[in-house]
């Protein structure tokens, strides 16, 4: 049974149609959250809210609105909209992610800047719109960076390059708004079960050196679930991470240890 840390609490959970931020949206609106989700995905992002709605406790519920975090014009309407109905921000969860496979020496421009553009700038568009409101409350924002960003994975330049920058984005803000009541954290899932990596894992480039992959995997070959990481997004949203302020907490069961 899980506690009521985010009974009143309102909350944005960005690419919460499916895999890590489907986790998330169950997470918080069991423990009393009113959770509005946003995701380009409208059927996964009604499959994450009626799963979470069955889960709620507390008060808590789940509500969503298709949209994609690089549109920065309806994204900044979402946020005032959502934060002027609720009186209050009080978290802010950027999930929102892409994964694309490929050699690096072939790698487009489009390719790379589509990655960045979700990944990276979404992150940044989302945090700079919902900062005035989550200051005004003494709210906080837990980010997603990756494993990637610091350790050597291969075919994946691009989202280790956006991974890594929003490693950056979380600790700058952080520091900035230490003084302001905001505290900025972020997550840095391995290896984790969920479609994207499912998918990710399927379309390895023509060619790929799969040895290369084997540092990113534990030894029984085991991954995590997206519940691994919800429970401690949980943790750094709630008032029980009060104290934590640019964190980048790795979640890969030990890999790079």
């Amino acid at each position: 049974m899980h506690s009521d840390r985010f009974a009143g609490k309102s909350i944005i959970v960005t690419g919460g149609g499916s895999g890590i931020g489907r986790a998330v949206v169950a997470r918080l609106a069991a423990e009393g959250g009113t959770v509005l989700a946003i995701d380009v995905n409208v059927v996964g992002l009604a499959e994450s809210c009626d799963a979470a709605n069955a889960l709620a406790g507390h008060g808590g519920r789940a509500q969503f609105v298709c949209a994609s975090v690089t549109d920065e014009a309806r994204i900044g309407a979402i946020i005032r909209e959502f934060a002027a109905s609720q009186d209050a921000l009080d978290a802010v969860i950027n999930m929102a992610g892409i994964l694309r496979a490929g050699h690096s020496a072939i790698l487009s421009l489009a390719e790379f800047r589509a990655v960045l553009e979700t990944n990276l700038i979404g992150t940044f568009l989302v945090c700079r719109e919902a900062l005035p409101f989550l200051e005004a409350g003494g709210g906080n924002i837990v980010n997603t960076a990756s494993t990637a960003a610091f350790h050597g994975t291969p075919y994946s330049l691009a989202y280790a390059a956006s991974k890594g920058g929003v490693a950056a984005l979380t600790q700058t803000l952080a520091w900035e708004y230490t003084t302001r009541g905001v505290r900025v954290n972020a997550v840095a899932p391995g290896g984790i079960v969920t479609p994207m990596t499912a998918a990710h894992g399927g379309n390895m480039p023509e060619g790929a050196d799969y040895s290369l992959l084997t540092h990113l995997m534990r030894p029984d070959m085991r991954m995590g679930q997206p519940e691994d990481v919800a429970g401690v997004i949980a943790m750094l949203a709630s008032d029980d991470g009060r104290n934590i302020t640019g964190e980048i907490i790795r979640i890969d069961g030990g890999v790079h240890a």
